[in-house]
């Protein structure tokens, strides 16, 4: 008598997922701030953005909304905190607190231009250390990380509780200055506070640094411009710093400059603020180019002949995608 055989059919399993890292699909949001450059790191980094609405009533309300679902993706919203500052700084802290509702995995707060940055002290009796109440402000929206650019004051990254990465614009605008070949060149820093960086200036170019020194007395944005330390005496001088607002900084060491027998006068700074009436005031003046990046979009008035700007996406992309990909944004900045 023969014995019948089971034969046991296994019980089919999970089917295997397709790979995805662990911190989600990468999705760049554009703030209002900053439009034309996020869609010039997105075309770096291939994607599209996240269609998404920004709109301020008429009483002064700001209203955000996601148009597409972020969850357990890595976000990285592009948000200035440029004029009006304020509205700006607001709506940066509700794209925060809308993407960690909608559940996006990570969210990184991407700041193009900081300008509470100036206030990172408390230098006067009785006053606010505003750097300080914004950072508290970003981290308690629910920021998980924070990348920003050339600010005011390097410390402010110890404001925050969360990683800060911090780029720097004067790679891209040495490049630029470099590409134009300029004979006789001599960096010079406004004032002793940016002395290190227009050294690193010079040492991407190749060329001597001078220094500055200005006294500024209240808060009219107005300067004394002391003296300058360094041979000036007929070479072109390229003048660096990290903002200008009004101008008159640059435009008075300009001046001093071409008085201690300097040739043409340029300048590079990062952050082009640019109040009411300083781009013609520039235009005006014995700087022969300008440069400043494009971290701020909006200016007052019309850009005049002589400045130009230089665009920083592929930085902010490259390092975007480091962070994404979890590997190191000072590798971007190698030594000078």
């Amino acid at each position: 008598m023969s014995s019948a055989v089971t034969t046991k059919i296994p019980a089919e399993g999970p089917r295997p997922q397709p790979f995805q890292a662990p911190q989600g699909d990468l999705a760049i949001l554009p703030g209002s701030a900053n439009p034309l450059l996020s869609q010039a790191i997105a075309d770096v980094l291939g994607v599209s953005l996240v269609p998404c609405r920004a709109h301020v009533f008429s009483e002064g309300n700001v209203f955000v909304r996601i148009k597409e679902n972020v969850r357990g993706r890595d976000v990285f919203v592009i948000q200035g905190v440029n004029y009006p500052v304020n509205d700006n700084f607001v709506e940066l802290l509700f794209w925060v607190d809308a993407l960690k509702r909608a559940s996006a995995q990570q969210v990184t707060a991407v700041i193009p231009f900081f300008s509470y940055a100036k206030g990172d002290k408390k230098d006067e009796p009785r006053v606010s250390i505003r750097a300080r109440v914004c950072a508290d402000a970003i981290e308690a929206a629910g920021v998980n990380r924070v990348l920003m650019m050339d600010l005011h004051s390097p410390q402010i990254q110890g404001f925050f509780r969360v990683p800060v990465d911090h780029l720097y614009g004067w790679h891209a605008l040495s490049d630029h200055v470099k590409s134009l070949n300029i004979p006789d060149l001599v960096v010079c820093s406004p004032d002793i506070g940016f002395a290190k960086d227009a050294a690193n200036y010079a040492a991407l170019l190749g060329v001597p640094v001078a220094i500055g020194n200005k006294q500024r007395v209240d808060h009219s944005e107005t300067v004394d411009i002391l003296e300058v330390i360094g041979d000036v005496k007929d070479k072109n001088v390229l003048l660096v710093d990290d903002l200008t607002i009004t101008g008159r900084s640059l435009i008075s060491m300009a001046d001093l400059l071409k008085k201690r027998g300097a040739k043409d006068i340029y300048a590079a700074v990062t952050h082009g603020v640019l109040s009411k009436g300083a781009a013609e005031r520039i235009g005006q003046s014995v700087i022969k180019q300008m440069f400043i990046t494009d971290t701020i979009e909006s200016p007052f008035d019309p850009h005049p002949p002589n400045i130009a700007v230089v665009s920083v996406a592929r930085l902010f992309a490259d390092a975007i995608r480091s962070i994404h990909d979890r590997t190191s944004v000072s590798m971007l900045f190698p030594d000078p």
